[in-house]
């Protein structure tokens, strides 16, 4: 089963240097060393924090239960280490991936995240609202080019999220698209939003600084100064 393993977080005052060279040169390396890591992207946030937000995907979260992964839990090393224990906003969530529309032709710049805490009553009618009609009226906007979704396994480290959904943009104006209006306008949405946990969402507007392996994703040409 396809997977996720979602982090955010911000570095301590005065080390963001550090932060991006140690993620990008240690952390993400060792991770996409390993069997099963298809890609790993980072993004910097434009509304919402923690600020930053890494994505590595995972061609089965098998791959998160290996020898070689668990020896980097378990033995991080004294930077990695050093670096975690430092930083704050930390989140870490594992998705099982639910649906996803495919590949795009062109690589995605942006990211839209929001996640949901859904109570069990509710997920029936959630996943079938989400999946068979506010994915595909989104779908329709010039620029919305790919949405992955996960429910989230348990041992997650942040806010109780049950669902995640990765909305890849080529750019923040398809935000306010029509369609995005349309799709956010339906009586199914209207009946879910009516309660008061579907209003705690959290939600997110990111764009990618740093991508490896099988990522379509492109990083915007003014953000490039972390590559």
């Amino acid at each position: 089963m396809k997977g996720l393993l979602f982090s955010q977080m911000e570095p301590p005052p005065g080390e963001e240097e550090d932060f991006h060279d140690w993620y990008e040169t240690e952390h993400i390396a060792v991770r996409m060393a390993l069997p099963g890591f298809a890609a790993a992207v980072r993004y910097e946030a434009i509304e919402g924090e923690p600020r930053f937000l890494a994505c590595y995907h995972v061609d089965d979260l098998t791959a998160l239960e290996t020898p070689g992964y668990r020896k980097l839990k378990s033995d991080p090393g004294e930077r990695t280490a050093r670096m975690l224990a430092r930083v704050r906003g930390f989140t870490r969530y594992l998705g099982e991936q639910i649906s996803d529309t495919g590949p795009s032709d062109e690589k995605s710049g942006y990211l839209s995240v929001v996640a949901f805490s859904v109570p069990d009553a509710f997920r029936a009618d959630f996943d079938a609202w989400y999946g068979d009609e506010h994915v595909p009226l989104l779908m329709k906007a010039d620029g919305w080019l790919r949405v992955r979704r996960y429910t989230v396994r348990p041992g997650f480290e942040g806010p109780a999220w049950t669902h995640l959904a990765l909305h890849e943009l080529r750019d923040p104006s398809v935000m306010d698209s029509p369609e995005r209006a349309a799709a956010r306008d339906t009586p199914r949405r209207a009946a879910l939003a009516a309660h008061d946990w579907f209003g705690r969402s959290g939600r997110w507007l990111y764009r990618a600084i740093h991508a490896t392996g099988d990522a379509g994703v492109g990083v915007p040409t003014d953000r490039k100064d972390h590559q």
